[in-house]
């Protein structure tokens, strides 16, 4: 399983992670990690699936126990709060760590 520690790096300092998520390579930009029936997940926006960009950009959900070769790469992201709302009643209560909310990005 992926170490929290590596998503809260990626989460931290607003970096990218590569990893394999249903054999499919993926560059992510991890929001928030949370928990969900004592299980971890973080909602991210897919930057590329097997190193072509998406069609559009989204949010999406990752089950930790299913992202497998996970590295924090050198490339930076802007948080994306149009498509991340920090204040969504999936997160209340149970948010282990999440970038800075929009507010405080100003």
């Amino acid at each position: 399983m992926t170490s929290p520690t590596t998503i809260f790096e990626a989460i931290a300092l607003q970096k990218c992670l590569m990893a394999t998520y249903n054999k499919m390579v993926v560059k992510l930009a991890p929001h928030i990690l949370y928990t969900r029936h004592d299980e971890m997940f973080i909602d991210a926006v897919t930057i590329e699936r097997e190193g072509r960009p998406p069609r559009e950009l989204k949010l999406g959900t990752f089950k930790l126990a299913g992202l497998n070769e996970v590295s924090v790469l050198d490339e930076t992201f802007d948080a994306m709060h149009g498509l991340y709302d920090e204040t969504d009643d999936k997160y209340k209560g149970v948010t282990l760590f999440a970038i800075a909310p929009e507010s405080a990005a100003a």
